[in-house]
């Protein structure tokens, strides 16, 4: 079920979309950065909290929504832009779980 919060965004965001359609985000993407790709409004509105982005990309993915999964996407990758691997995991909250001795050759490695 999508919180009523969520679902608010959802219809924001479709309501906008049908006055001005959101600019075709052109893959491969050469920048991360959102407002390099669509509108200043699209821009300003997926300016929002992690939690809330990763409720709009599964709400939006279920009513199968596709620029708003776009743009909120290209939002996370922004977000994880230059992160290191450990970094990384700590924004996705991702166990590592890899043995001691590998992540000591993992870090020679890089």
């Amino acid at each position: 079920s999508v919180k009523a919060a969520v679902l608010k965004k959802v219809i924001e965001f479709c309501s906008h979309y049908k006055s001005e359609p959101m600019t075709e985000i052109k893959k491969p993407v050469q920048s991360t950065d959102v407002a390099e790709h669509v509108q200043k409004w699209y821009a300003d509105f997926i300016n929002v909290e992690k939690v809330l982005l990763f409720e709009l990309i599964l709400a939006a993915n279920d009513m199968d929504i596709k620029p708003l999964v776009g743009l909120a996407t290209l939002s996370i990758s922004d977000m994880v832009k230059g992160k290191t691997p450990e970094e990384t995991r700590k924004f996705f909250n991702i166990k590592d779980d890899c043995p001691p001795e590998e992540e000591y050759k993992r870090r020679e490695e890089s």
